[in-house]
């Protein structure tokens, strides 16, 4: 066991180092957290995602947003790199130097094992907490499965499950209309068959 104290970090500090870094880190509660790289799956979905939902975008002033896209959730603290955001209408960041979002309208995460309890539970705590946040979409990479939690009245959120092919998930928040199939092109995972 360690005997050195923890380094509390600020936010301001966390930016500094996080600018300047090679490798991109998380930051909660006055400490950093490596990320660590994703599977080939994990990869082509977000790939295909994008695909898919850039043209329908495109004619709207929708912005799209990869995994370098770093997120500040204001009310709790959070700074996290989800794998995909959009954002409806002007994007608003922390500060000038524009790279960290504040207002994203849908995001969506592709889950891998080490990280799928945290993305469903604690992380989506913290996203819940954002005004703009109106859904929440959560693509499995390991079998053909999404979940989509839309923002309802209240605190209230609906959940929307999909896990076949031919299943299309529609994103209100956005307007766009994905179907499972197109999410997942790019795997083996269409073809095998699923539990």
């Amino acid at each position: 066991m360690s005997t050195q104290p923890k380094t509390f970090l600020t936010p301001e500090r966390y930016l500094e180092i996080e600018r300047k870094a090679e490798f991109k880190s998380e930051y909660y509660q006055g400490e950093m957290f490596a990320m660590a790289g994703a599977r080939s799956d994990h990869n082509l979905i977000v790939d295909s995602l994008i695909a898919h939902l850039y043209p329908q975008l495109r004619p709207r002033r929708y912005l799209i947003y990869s995994n370098d896209q770093r997120v500040h959730v204001s009310a709790t603290g959070l700074y996290t790199y989800p794998d995909i955001v959009l954002v409806c209408g002007e994007p608003q960041f922390v500060d000038a130097e524009m790279d960290t979002l504040t207002n994203p309208a849908l995001i969506i995460e592709v889950l891998c094992p080490s990280t799928e309890a945290y993305d469903r539970g604690r992380k989506f705590e913290h996203y819940r907490s954002l005004p703009s946040l109106r859904e929440y979409l959560l693509v499995a990479s390991e079998r053909v499965h999404v979940d989509l939690y839309t923002r309802q009245s209240g605190e209230h959120w609906l959940l929307t499950a999909a896990g076949r092919p031919e299943d299309t998930i529609e994103l209100s928040s956005v307007a766009c209309k994905l179907t499972l199939a197109e999410i997942y092109e790019q795997t083996n995972l269409t073809s095998e068959p699923q539990p």
